[in-house]
């Protein structure tokens, strides 16, 4: 399958012309930003910005349980926005791709100027 690269600012022209339903295409969107919608997750998420870390790392670095992180990282993984890296007995997680990230900045980039914050 080919991946076409949308270029910003022209994602309303994507999906106009895209073979798929137009409908479908904002639902697995809308899916998208609900996993963004728990700030748990993006905390984790955040960590994972500084690179790939096993799941007693996170919990340590976020003061959480390592059950929550777990439950959470599930999500994320079936989000697709966080993949696995086996090493023996001790998997590492990393956000999926460059896009992850891109989002994560642009969402904080929109909260920054809301605020008024350079």
């Amino acid at each position: 399958m080919e991946d076409k690269k949308i270029k910003k600012g022209h994602i309303c022209e994507h999906i106009n012309q895209s073979g798929e339903p137009k409908i479908e295409i904002l639902y697995d969107l809308s899916e998208l930003f609900k996993v963004f919608g728990d700030s748990t997750r993006i905390r984790i998420l955040t960590a994972l910005t500084a690179g790939e870390m096993c799941v007693l790392h996170l919990a340590e670095h976020l003061g959480m349980g390592q059950s929550a992180v777990s439950h959470q990282l599930r999500i994320l993984r079936a989000s697709g926005l966080v993949k696995p890296r086996r090493a023996g007995k001790t998997v590492y997680y990393s956000l999926d791709d460059d896009h992850v990230k891109e989002i994560l900045e642009a969402g904080l980039e929109h909260i920054m100027h809301k605020r008024g914050v350079n």
